[in-house]
Order: structure tokens, then C-alpha cells, then sequence
């Protein structure tokens, strides 16, 4: 049996995730990420200190030892950095990818590593196989509805290694009779929402507490003048609504279809296939990165360019050290810099990369 250090967020499927490796005979011990605390007052919900207390009830719960481990330090060189960053240079980061990669399977799984254990569980809903070559895949979850193997998909292999995911194999009902089976206190607990390990905070919020606003024109296809936007980091390739553009009296939403750095001016256009911008069939993707097996030139794979969107046919083509471009079998709608694209064969999750141009 293996000595596990389980992220326990405060939510009743990390709960009961730990539940299940105790049952299963491991050695598990609780670990409470503490990322955020909100010192700069930011609007919005930031339940931290409700969150390491439920974290906690579910330990004494269980039985099991519990710690609150500090990575705030880390938290904000490796996902507030280039979240600001990023947005700054003109892309939309993907933060919650990111805190996969960086802090869940990064830095705590490095703490837990140094503390002597073998592996670190979350409550994802993914699955996870050994191949023939000894490492590991991920699969899709059993629940299509909550399947999280795109959150993933820019892990790397030891990473994947070390990690464990035994809630993967439920429905997220079979999830919640499971922690009221073990009498776990988030057995009812709704599940947080937000940005990741920040809590019900907008991203408006956070952005415009860092960068300050940079007002200018919001302009239609044709060049006309239709408001003024607050600064071009707050908005986003298809944003329907908040960009302060009312829709026509015949219903066709307005949606934001380009952001032109060089002019301050946010473009919109016609929620339709037919508006320049808006759909698109390939795009050029940087941070290729393979979970098991490279992925070689004139590959085909399905794309996912977003999380619940669909996977989608593609062809992957090398054109560079480190780019690539994705051909996508059908258009896509509102394809963004800064995003990440999963890659699939089937339920087998191959990997993912970072939207550099849209074509």
C-alpha cells in the first residue's frame, strides 16, 4: 500500500477521494493547499478559511492526519504573475490549467515528495491507466458531465505518474451517496465556482485590481463607432455579453470578434459563421505538450479548444522547433491566444498545447 497525500480543498470530492484510498488500505494524510488568502481585498467570495475548516472536519472525520501547507509564495510567481502577464500582452490565460500543472501536481506534489510520500490524489474526474511502457494515460471520466481530463492535458508524465484520481470511476451522484454513506461533513456542500483556488471572484475583478483600466473605442466590422470599452484585457473572442454593446431590435447578439492592440479598439460583430473573425479552421499552438507519447508531424488526433466544448477531428502539422498547426475538421468558434487546446484519441487523453495566432 502506498503512503498518499490527498488534496483536500474543502469540497465533498476531494472528501471523498481520501475515503476511498483509506478504504482501499493506503496511507493517506489530508493537505490543505493554501494559495489565496486575499490580503488585497479583492470583491468577490474568497471562502478560504471555511474551506481548511471543512477540509479539516473531513480529516478528524476520517481519522486521518491534516495539514495546511503554505504555497501562497508559489501561488503567485507561478499563476498570478502570468495571469497578469498575460493578460497584459494581449492573451487570454488559462489559469485553471495552470494551477494543474504548477501547483496541484507542481508544488504540492514536490512538497509531498519531500516529505516521503509516493503519490498526491485529487478529486478530478479522470481516470488514469498503466501502458505497456509503464507509465501512465489518462482517460476520460466516467461522467461525461464532469469529466476534467482537459484541466490536465498540460501535465507531464511524471506528473501523470505520480498522481491519483479514484473518484474518476463515478457518477457525481454515486459521488455524493458515497460521502453521506461515510457521514462526511461536505457531504451537501455545493461546489465552489471562480477562479482556481481564489474562489467566487471575477475575473474582472481580479484583472482590475492589477492592471489599471485602458479606456477606448468599441468599433463594429464596418469601422463604426458603437461605445467604449474599459480596457481591452477585460474582454474576451466571443464574449456575448458585458461589453456594453446593446443588440439590434432583431435579436442577432453582438460578440467581440478582434482586440486591436495598436489602436485600443474593441471589434464586434454578428453572433454568425459568417462574421470575420469570429469562427476560424486553424490555428498555429506553442507548449506542445505530450503526456505519454510525442506526437509526430501529420497527426491525427480531436481537438478540444475549450472545456465543454466538443472534440473535435484535427490534423496536426509541425511547422516550427516548438509550433505547430492545427487543422480543424469543421470551424471553431472563437478560438482565443492564450487558451489551451486538448488533444484526444478517443477517451485517451494525448496532451495539450497554448493557442499562439488564429488563422
Amino acid at each position: 500500500m502506498a503512503k498518499i497525500l490527498v488534496g483536500l480543498s474543502g469540497g465533498v470530492d476531494s472528501s471523498v477521494t481520501a475515503g476511498l484510498l483509506l478504504e482501499q488500505g493506503h496511507e493517506v494524510v489530508g493537505g490543505y493547499m493554501k494559495n489565496w488568502i486575499n490580503d488585497d481585498n479583492i470583491a468577490g467570495d474568497c471562502p478560504w478559511e471555511q474551506d481548511v475548516a471543512d477540509a479539516h472536519a473531513v480529516a478528524e472525520k476520517l481519522g486521518i492526519e491534516f495539514r495546511v501547507i503554505d504555497l501562497i509564495d508559489a501561488y503567485k510567481e507561478r499563476i498570478v504573475d502570468y495571469l497578469i502577464s498575460g493578460y497584459q500582452s494581449g492573451i487570454t490565460p488559462n489559469p485553471d490549467v495552470f494551477c494543474n500543472r504548477e501547483m496541484k501536481f507542481g508544488a504540492f506534489l514536490d512538497y509531498a515528495l519531500d516529505q516521503g510520500f509516493e503519490s498526491v490524489a485529487t478529486g478530478h474526474y479522470v481516470r488514469k491507466e498503466v501502458e505497456a511502457n509503464q507509465n501512465g494515460s489518462l482517460l476520460r471520466g466516467i461522467d461525461n458531465n464532469k469529466d476534467q481530463t482537459y484541466f490536465l492535458s498540460m501535465m507531464t508524465q511524471e506528473q501523470v505518474n505520480r498522481g491519483r484520481f479514484p473518484i474518476g470511476e463515478y457518477l457525481k451522484p454515486d459521488v455524493r451517496a458515497m460521502a453521506e454513506k461515510m457521514n462526511l461533513p461536505t457531504a451537501n456542500k455545493k461546489d465552489s465556482q471562480g477562479i482556481c483556488f481564489i474562489g467566487n471572484v471575477k475575473m474582472s475583478d481580479f484583472l482590475r485590481h492589477y492592471v489599471p483600466d485602458s479606456p477606448g473605442e468599441i468599433i463594429n466590422t464596418e469601422g463604426k463607432v458603437m461605445g467604449t470599452h474599459k480596457g481591452l484585457h477585460l474582454y474576451t473572442i466571443g464574449q456575448r455579453k458585458g461589453h456594453g454593446v446593446a443588440s439590434p431590435k432583431h435579436g442577432i447578439a453582438h460578440v467581440v470578434v478582434h482586440k486591436d492592440f495598436s489602436t485600443n479598439q474593441l471589434v464586434v460583430g454578428y453572433e454568425n459563421t459568417a462574421t470575420e473573425g469570429l469562427y476560424s479552421s486553424t490555428a498555429t499552438v506553442k507548449q506542445l505538450n505530450p503526456i505519454n507519447h510525442e506526437f509526430v508531424d501529420g497527426q491525427r488526433i480531436e481537438a478540444q479548444p475549450r472545456y465543454r466544448a466538443a472534440s473535435i477531428p484535427a490534423l496536426l502539422e509541425q511547422i516550427g522547433t516548438d509550433e505547430w498547426r492545427v487543422f480543424f475538421d469543421e470551424p471553431q468558434r472563437a478560438l482565443t491566444p492564450g487558451q489551451v487546446c486538448a488533444f484526444y484519441q478517443g477517451e485517451k487523453l494525448l496532451g495539450g498545447s497554448v493557442f499562439q495566432t488564429i488563422h
